[in-house]
């Protein structure tokens, strides 16, 4: 069946499944199920439905377009480096392609660890590297949705370290614009525009951002340019229609790594010549990125038949790189097709209540990506044309036990494809033709949920796990020799187990605590056969153990207090590095703030971050020197006056008040280039100014 056939049939049969059930599962319309019921926090995210925080077998954060007003952020990685059992590690010093560790994945191969969606959309791509974190602007956003923990029965693939959903305003009440400026150091200036509302059935939101950085480093430049638009029709109580659209064009530089001997001369020059890596200077080594999303939601309400929900979604990635240090020039273009319908029935079994979630997740990813023998690109020297094909079906329920005791089960099972064409004009032997390979995937979960007195709960979860190898896991097509195709690659799998509770022992205090332990098999790494040649391979487990501890309070009026405090142990269980730990995952995390609210509507803001030391990429072994430890201290004041039709909101900044040295970064190349190979770091900024203003009316 070919994939028209697939987007035609697929969503034909799913609603004649649903149409069955509805008429099995029919029964007298209960008025009292169709009245509102106002309920706490909620998120869409841990169960694929509207849901309250504290329902939720996992620990959630929700980041909301106000706190992200008030954070001063110029990303998103900006707003969730605050969170507990987060922390990304870039190249640049810019957001762009930073990677991100949710509960210890950032090894050397964090990719595909950590879901990230746009409205429910799979944002992730299917090889690896990091996505564009400035696709999406930060006054596009209505919340964002930090679900930690595995999630591979409702997502399936990479859903597990946790999933972070980025949701995007639709619009209501009446119109109201809003604007802002904000500058700071390193040639740092942010522009935003939009206006949300909503007219009769209508809803609206249209938002742009203009980004630019000049960097820290030499060659660090950042310019960023997006957009995105809501458009949403109520046709009815019981049916609506929305169709999102957003992109982004973003353009950066890449200054390289730097030795210890030359951070000590300047740690802000790009990357010089460095002979015992067979390195050369790096004065122009670059990339363009260009995002379009799109996503067209229909969602039908059934009364007490239940509601459906059909999400066809579209994305683009037109990624242009120049390494010139590499002697590389590529241009890769990445489309996704998706349909994702799901059906929501809530009804009480035997006066017992009673939630069930049932859908399918269908994507088709065209992957192309061609090279050239210099910037110019009047020569190509290779192509690659590879599709990935992925069908998932998944079921899960939600059943009140007691009032105070709900249990969730789900199931999913998935099938992905693989097929692969590489043509290499230089090297004719790395050429390969109508290669394929096919992953079958199950998972399970099971989760009980204690809800103690008005607002606090405690929670154990139990699930399996798995990821699907990355199109350049499983073929070869970047220039390098070895296996050309991998048929006997297998999927990550693994178990993860968790405990935790959300307690108030005041109105105003709130302590969290996690505790999981996630095992994983047939980790995939790489087994090197020259310097430049090798194949991946499943060799490796590991163990992920961590706790996870947040504390909030609120003194009205006065002050709020807020932290966390993360505790990491990734280690392999097998093999020659048995009981060794992996690199890049630091034992201790920590964040902490509080917000002062003073007279004339100011607010002061101190913050600080401590990030423990850690083992080198490469460092097996755990023989050589670690990346250092650091903490970072912040401090923000804010005035937000009172107008009868204008908000106004002016900030000012510092962040790395005390001017760290300090990288997220660094390699132990021993390994890859032999005795006397110096490690490799990338240098972050140092301290930095920032101010701004911000008017809504």
């Amino acid at each position: 069946m070919n994939t028209v056939s697939k987007l035609i049939v697929i969503p034909v049969i799913f609603s004649l499944i649903i149409g069955m059930a509805c008429f099995a599962l029919a029964a007298p319309k209960d008025d009292s199920q169709e009245k509102a019921i106002v309920m706490e926090e909620v998120v869409v995210t841990a169960t694929r439905d509207t849901e309250e925080i504290r329902k939720v077998p996992a620990n959630v954060s929700v980041i909301t377009a106000k706190d992200i007003e008030k954070s001063g952020a110029t990303s998103i990685v900006e707003v969730l480096d605050k969170l507990e059992s987060i922390q990304f590690r870039d190249y640049s010093g810019n957001s762009s392609q930073s990677v991100i560790d949710l509960r210890g994945f950032g090894g050397d191969n964090p990719f595909g660890k950590t879901l990230i969606m746009l409205d429910g959309r799979k944002m992730n791509r299917p090889d690896m590297s990091s996505i564009n974190w400035l696709q999406i602007p930060l006054n596009n956003i209505e919340r964002i949705e930090v679900v930690r923990g595995a999630s591979s029965v409702l997502y399936g693939d990479a859903a597990i370290g946790g999933v972070i959903n980025i949701i995007t305003k639709k619009g209501e009440g009446k119109t109201k614009f809003n604007a802002s400026v904000m500058a700071g150091s390193y040639g740092l200036h942010n522009e935003r525009v939009g206006v949300t509302g909503s007219e009769d059935k209508w809803t609206y939101a249209l938002n742009g951002e203009n980004n630019f950085n000049s960097g820290y480093r030499e060659r660090s430049q950042l310019s960023s340019q997006g957009g995105g638009l809501n458009v949403g029709y109520d046709a009815s109580e019981l049916f609506n229609i929305s169709l999102g659209l957003s992109f982004n064009k973003t353009d950066y530089q890449m200054p390289g790594y730097l030795t210890k001997v030359q951070m000590e001369q300047d740690r802000r020059q790009y990357q010089q010549a460095t002979p015992a890596l067979f390195s050369v200077a790096t004065p122009d080594d670059d990339g363009s990125d260009k995002y379009t999303n799109v996503n067209l939601g229909i969602k039908s309400i059934l009364g007490s038949l239940g509601e459906i929900d059909i999400n066809f979604l579209y994305g683009n990635k037109d990624i242009q790189t120049n390494m010139t240090s590499w002697s590389q020039f590529s241009n890769t273009k990445m489309d996704t097709y998706s349909i994702t319908p799901k059906y929501i029935l809530a009804k009480d079994i035997f006066g017992f209540k009673n939630k069930l979630v049932l859908g399918l997740d269908y994507y088709n990813e065209p992957y192309k990506k061609d090279f050239f023998s210099s910037r110019e690109r009047t020569i190509k020297t290779s192509w690659a044309d590879l599709t990935r094909d992925s069908l998932g079906y998944y079921i899960r329920d939600e059943f009140s036990i007691l009032k105070s005791l709900i249990l969730n089960v789900g199931y999913r099972s998935e099938q992905a494809s693989i097929k692969a064409s590489n043509t290499d004009t230089v090297t004719p032997a790395n050429s390969f033709t109508n290669q394929d390979k096919t992953y079958n995937a199950e998972a399970y979960e099971a989760g009980l949920t204690w809800l103690v007195g008005k607002k606090s709960k405690v929670y154990g979860k139990y699930s399996t796990i798995y990821r699907i190898p990355f199109l350049d896991e499983v073929a070869s097509y970047n220039g390098f020799g070895g296996t050309l195709f991998n048929n006997n690659l297998e999927k990550e799998k693994g178990v993860s187990t968790e405990v935790g509770m959300e307690i108030y022992p005041l109105d105003n205090l709130k302590i969290g605590l996690t505790l999981f332990r996630i095992d994983m098999e047939d980790e995939i790494s790489w087994f090197a056969t020259g310097m430049f040649t090798g194949y991946n391979k499943n060799q490796d487990k590991t163990r992920h153990d961590g706790a996870e501890v947040s504390l909030s309070y609120l003194w009205e009026k006065r002050a709020k207090l807020y932290g966390n405090f993360t505790y990491h142990k990734a280690t392999f269980e097998n093999g020659a590095n048995n009981k060794k730990e992996m690199p890049l995952v630091p034992n201790r995390m920590a964040n902490a703030g509080l917000e002062i609210y003073l007279p004339y509507n100011l607010m002061l803001r101190p913050e600080v971050r401590y990030v423990g030391d850690a083992f080198l990429s490469q460092d097996y072994n755990n023989i050589s020197e670690k990346l250092e430890s650091h903490t970072l201290y912040n401090l923000y004041l804010s005035y937000k006056p009172s107008f009868r039709k204008v908000t106004m909101t002016a900030f000012f900044g510092v962040e790395n008040l005390t001017d760290v040295k300090y990288s997220s970064f660094g390699s132990y190349n021993v390994p890859a280039y032999g005795s006397g190979a110096p490690s490799t770091y990338y240098p972050m900024p140092g301290i930095m100014f920032k101010g701004g203003l911000s008017f809504e009316f």
